[in-house]
């Protein structure tokens, strides 16, 4: 019609009410994956993946559509008891028929995770085969137990920071973990990545309501020791694990002395972490109270220098070795006269030990993508640092530091360069460092857990550095424990699972200078498994005890709430100094936030792991 506008009808394909149903059942799916505790049955798990990936294949091919139906039959054949060795063979059979042959990722990847399994727990097969029963360890089913490897009890003390029992919190955690206030502040909180909490909106924030506990205990002293064993026992390193196995130890009632290389106790505690993460105030005062039980100290003593290892075992009725490790790792660059090149572990010294350093305007490159790598780039901005950047090798995301060190970096100015490599330095005619030059990578193949970087086509680029600081990895000053008889094996000190030193009696090891660089939990962890064989050792069986009494769960419902973070100090004032940046919860937010723990340990099987006084 003349003068009127024909418009065409776009039709517009809504999603209908059934696909919006599957992507909830997706959602809440993924959930429950997150939410997935330890101790599960690797098979039953295997099995309810396949079945998953079959619900997904189009049936175009017969390795997919029939092939998985084919394994899922055969590994609830295992589950049942109807299977025998020969199974096994065949389930890896056919899955890596299917790999090899089917048309699309769901049948080939779910071939695959078949195959990592045989691989990866075959162990676990053969015991559902030949005794009808599953290996995995289900005497501890609280996930944020599990996780914890000091195995803090911390469904208890989320309920007493509930009722407002501050000071029981303490003691309750102080059972498992002597350092309550340095976890509060750095622990990397492993105990929240499987919360339950998560099948409703989000893991409770432990760490969060950990700090809160300790900010508001007050004094909270250690309990008496037992009586006295008459045993003597030396410790080497007065680090997380070395300070943790001296307090158990003297709780135990055996006359402990540690043997220190510094002129300051706490390890990389103090020689590792800024003072913004962790106040040297705060640090020594945890200490102070953990030696408060007459734990003998002797400072700036090496070992092998001052006293010998065979001396101390001739005058100890046991040792225990946790010298960390504070030795840096270097790169291949440079010619080894270049003023200007540090590494991250002397930088953090120095600060440990209060000689802080002068980066008035100066341009500062870090290499490294580790939370070490962080904390000198943010340490080098209150140092005075007119720039700070971060070369990093792999993608940002495949940065090992935590997520919010990273962001935390960036807010304060750092430059995160990643997916380049350090190619070359440039110098003046005095041979200080004058630039760097860096060259670009294209992510790569995937050959483990990780993409691994490659050059890319592109030319290196030139950036300004007054001071280049290395923070890629960390040793263990071995070689002198080497020469006593220790064994050692890439460095690290061969010690068995239980600290034990192998072919060496009396002699036990633990923390980092064993596992290599991990975190404070972890290295506390191995200081109390340490004490409690040492304590067998040594003719006694002593059990820590806590008469803190837990409160029930309360029985109401759980509705989704969302999950209390912690706040920072602003960037531009908290780049100022060095004082604290996190900030904790309100008494309100403490509340809520504890009053969203589901209680695992009282409902479904966490009510049937029985009393909280367990031997280590």
């Amino acid at each position: 019609m003349k003068g009127e506008v024909l418009m065409s009808r776009l039709s517009i394909i809504t999603r209908d009410r059934a696909q919006q149903t599957i992507e909830i059942l997706y959602k809440d799916l993924e959930r429950r994956i997150v939410a997935s505790p330890p101790g599960l049955c690797p098979i039953d798990l295997t099995s309810s993946f396949l079945k998953m990936c079959h619900a997904q294949t189009c049936g175009k091919c017969v390795p997919c559509r029939v092939g998985l139906g084919q394994m899922i039959t055969l590994l609830e054949n295992v589950l049942d008891g109807k299977a025998d060795l020969t199974t096994i063979d065949l389930i890896e059979k056919t899955a890596r028929s299917i790999y090899y042959s089917a048309d699309c990722a769901i049948g080939y990847e779910a071939a695959n995770m078949v195959l990592k399994g045989i691989e990866g727990f075959r162990e676990d097969f053969e015991e559902h085969v030949l005794r009808g029963r599953c290996k995995s360890e289900l005497d501890q089913t609280v996930p944020c137990v599990s996780l914890c490897p000091a195995g803090v009890d911390v469904p208890g003390y989320v309920a007493l920071v509930s009722e407002g029992r501050y000071s029981d919190a303490v003691r309750l955690i102080r059972k498992d973990n002597p350092m309550p206030v340095v976890c509060a502040l750095i622990c990397e909180h492993p105990c929240e990545t499987r919360c339950r909490r998560n099948m409703i909106d989000d893991a409770i924030n432990i760490k969060g309501l950990k700090r809160f506990a300790v900010d508001h205990a007050g004094e909270v002293p250690v309990p008496k020791s037992a009586p006295s064993t008459g045993k003597k026992v030396a410790i080497i390193g007065a680090g997380p694990s070395g300070l943790s196995a001296a307090y158990y130890l003297s709780l135990m009632g055996h006359e402990v002395e540690i043997f220190e290389q510094r002129r300051h106790l706490g390890g990389m505690l103090r020689y590792g972490i800024p003072n913004y993460r962790l106040p040297r105030e705060t640090l020594q005062k945890e200490i102070d109270t953990m030696l408060s039980n007459g734990i003998k100290v002797h400072k700036e003593v090496s070992i092998g220098k001052d006293i010998s290892l065979e001396e101390l075992k001739s005058k100890f009725d046991a040792v225990y070795i946790s010298i960390g490790a504070h030795t840096d790792k270097k790169i291949n660059i440079g010619d080894g006269e270049t003023k200007g090149i540090i590494s991250a572990v002397e930088v953090l010294r120095k600060t440990g030990d209060h000689q802080p350093l002068n980066f008035e305007g100066k341009n500062i490159v870090v290499i490294g993508g580790g939370n070490v790598a962080m904390d000198v780039a943010r340490s080098s901005v209150r140092f005075g640092a007119k720039t700070v950047s971060v070369v990093y090798r792999r993608r940002k995301i495949d940065m090992t530091a935590l997520e919010d060190e990273v962001e935390g970096a960036i807010a304060e100015g750092c430059e995160i360069l990643d997916l380049h490599t350090p190619v070359k330095i440039e110098k003046d005619e005095n041979n200080n460092i004058k630039a760097l030059w860096i060259q670009p990578q294209i992510i790569g193949k995937i050959p483990y857990d990780r993409p691994v970087p490659v050059d890319a086509a592109i030319e290196p680029r030139r950036i300004e550095c007054d001071i280049l600081i290395t923070a890629v990895g960390q040793g263990v000053e071995s070689k002198d424990f080497e020469k006593d008889g220790i064994p050692v094996t890439q460095g690290v000190i061969d010690a068995l699972n239980w600290s034990g030193v192998k072919d060496v009696p009396g002699v036990y090891a633990g923390g980092d200078c064993v596992s290599g660089p991990a975190t404070v939990i972890m290295a506390i962890a191995a200081g109390k498994v340490a004490a409690a064989n040492i304590d067998e050792y040594l003719g006694f069986h002593h059990i820590i005890e806590s008469d803190v009494d837990v409160p029930e769960p309360v029985l109401w419902d759980r509705i989704a709430c969302g999950r209390v973070n912690l706040r920072e100090r602003d960037a531009l004032d908290r780049i100022e100094d060095f004082d604290l940046i996190e900030l904790g919860m309100t008494e309100e937010e403490a509340k809520q936030e504890s009053n969203r723990c589901l209680r695992c340990d009282h409902f479904g099987l966490g009510a049937l792991k029985g009393g909280r006084t367990v031997r280590w």
